[in-house]
């Protein structure tokens, strides 16, 4: 089944576009008050509890046997690793360039997914990735006159690429034996898991936060950790890896509006201009002919 074809799954990535564009936004909020693996922990233990409590509402029980390795590699990778990383790097870069730097994720997906996960390289797949990495190449650039970026910083989202892209592989043949929401339930517990060590920063900055910092943490959990990921499954378990990842190249463009409203940080034109490439690279990646050529 195809995105193009079940309005469900289509809804479904939509959502989880806008709200993990969001989270680019949570991010710089809650980060200035937050270290990285505390704020990595707290959104990631509020997005169990509220997994948790819909699980046992829908009586789905444990994933089977043959699920638990991606479910716990993506765990690891993912939801731990992902989260702490970028949780750093947002510290150093504006959320509009971390998002950019990010979103080079989805051809790593669609690279290791046409490899692993032998998903083919459908030519407008790849044509799609290529226009949509122009879009987020500028909307980088236009970012650039802000000042330079701290090579860290860059080098941080570049690895949070890395895991978000193995998280999102080694997902997909979990899917084949649970359910969206017990593979993201139970991966989300495995990340809190991971990010236990931060248990002490986290008890520590909770206690001098502002209120609106601890709730933009448990935003992060609920809606861009649970339920986004929740609907990430969902659609991920009817489509490609490839196909999929590159539905994010529309992140950065959202992002960058929404940093604008809630941030104060004014879009230039080149970033709408790049933000409008994300999009049409999104579109191209989606369209397909009836007989399709795969480059294996």
């Amino acid at each position: 089944m195809d995105l193009g074809t079940d309005r469900k799954a289509l809804a479904a990535a939509g959502t989880t576009v806008i709200l993990w564009a969001s989270a680019f936004v949570g991010i710089r909020s809650a980060g200035a008050h937050f270290a990285p693996g505390a704020l990595a922990l707290g959104r990631l233990a509020s997005g169990s509890v509220a997994l948790l409590a819909v699980l046992l509402i829908r009586r789905e029980g444990l994933p089977k046997r043959e699920a638990w390795p991606g479910i716990v590699t993506s765990g690891v990778l993912w939801f731990g690793g992902y989260m702490v990383v970028l949780n750093w790097g947002e510290q150093l870069l504006d959320a509009g360039t971390a998002a950019m730097l990010v979103n080079v994720g989805p051809i790593l997906v669609a690279l290791l997914g046409g490899w692993l996960l032998r998903e083919g390289f459908p030519r407008r797949l790849l044509a799609g990735l290529a226009v949509s990495f122009a879009g987020a190449v500028v909307v980088g650039l236009s970012m650039s006159g802000r000042g330079d970026a701290p090579l860290l910083g860059v080098l941080l989202c570049l690895v949070a690429a890395i895991t978000y892209a193995a998280g999102v592989v080694s997902q997909k043949p979990a899917l084949k034996h649970a359910s969206a929401l017990q593979v993201t339930t139970f991966g989300c517990l495995v990340g809190t898991v991971a990010c236990l060590p931060f248990s002490g920063q986290l008890v520590a900055d909770l206690a001098d936060a502002p209120a609106p910092a601890t709730l933009s943490m448990l935003y992060l959990g609920v809606f861009p950790t649970a339920l986004a990921f929740t609907t990430w499954a969902y659609a991920l378990a009817r489509t490609t890896a490839g196909r999929m990842g590159s539905t994010t190249y529309a992140v950065p463009a959202i992002v960058v509006v929404m940093s604008w409203a809630v941030l104060g940080e004014v879009p230039a034109w080149l970033s709408l201009a790049g933000g409008v490439l994300c999009l049409a690279g999104v579109a191209v990646s989606r369209a397909r002919r009836k007989r399709e050529p795969v480059l294996t």
